[in-house]
């Protein structure tokens, strides 16, 4: 190679290095305005009678709060096990690079892909008014199942894909069913990953609003009774509050999803790391 093709090369090499340097810093520096905004904005409102106070002449996020945590409860409930049980038969029980196999991935990455609004639209039409549900936290939190199940099975796939076959084969050579290798050995090996993936679906299950505008009703006053009833979530408490003149809750509300979705996004993260070095002091 000549000597100046070769440092027009490096030279073009350092380009790109820099030029994705300078896009690392624009996505850091835009993050950390909206965070800095947010507290700026939202902690000095942040307050007991916001967080746990009755709602009367002040605003209060309590109902919220509740409404997250049955939606949290019903939304893994339904597609923990879905989730979990259809990415074991695409591991464990189909052969790789199948038909089948390609048709489900395909379909599993488009409805990954679909605006949460769509999924809103298909809640409101089958659940609201097509069962019967109306206005409830049942029918959202179904909804939020449908809407975060191809992410639990993507994740819990690639997990498992990535335990190595020689455990299996292990197993086998010791007498182990398919379905002991399965629960004995292979999900153990895998626990970090599918742990993380329904951490993150919590995440993304506390800050989604779109689906819960149609689903569950967004009744912010009172506290839900039970699962059937029409109520609120954080993110929904965000646009309501802003909506209807209360631009400082509205804030301090947003701080309070905030510090909560990076609070599970850390929690992944530790139990990722703590997951992985038991595998690797295992192996």
């Amino acid at each position: 190679m000549k000597k100046g093709a070769h440092k027009r090369q490096i030279l073009k090499y350092a380009g790109l290095q820099y030029l994705t340097q300078a896009a690392l810093v624009i996505s850091l520096a835009a993050l950390v305005a909206v965070i800095v905004f947010i507290l700026i904005r939202g902690l000095p409102h942040v307050s007991m009678q916001l967080l746990f106070g009755e709602y009367g002449k002040y605003p209060t996020i309590k109902p919220a709060l509740v409404g997250t945590l049955y939606l949290i409860v019903i939304s893994l409930v339904i597609a923990a096990p879905i989730g979990i049980g259809s990415a074991i038969f695409l591991t464990e029980y189909t052969k790789s690079g199948s038909r089948l196999i390609r048709v489900i991935r395909i379909a599993v990455e488009t409805l990954a892909g679909i605006p949460s609004i769509v999924y809103g639209i298909f809640g409101y039409l089958i659940f609201v008014i097509a069962f019967g549900f109306g206005y409830s936290l049942i029918g959202g939190g179904i909804t939020l199942a449908v809407m975060i199940l191809p992410v639990i099975v993507r994740s819990t796939e690639e997990s498992l894909l990535a335990v190595p076959r020689s455990l299996r084969e292990g197993s086998f050579a010791l007498g182990s069913s398919k379905v002991r290798t399965i629960f004995s050995v292979v999900l153990p090996c895998a626990a970090s990953g599918i742990v993380t993936s329904l951490i993150l679906a919590v995440g993304r299950v506390m800050s989604e609003s779109a689906v819960l505008i149609l689903t569950i009703g967004m009744v912010v006053n009172k506290l839900p009774k039970n699962f059937a009833s029409p109520g609120t979530s954080l993110a929904l408490d965000v646009y309501y509050f802003g909506s209807h003149g209360y631009p400082e809750q509205a804030a301090a509300t947003g701080v309070v999803l905030l510090v909560l979705v990076v609070l599970i996004n850390v929690i992944a993260t530790v139990i990722g790391k703590k997951y992985g070095k038991g595998e690797l002091a295992d192996g």
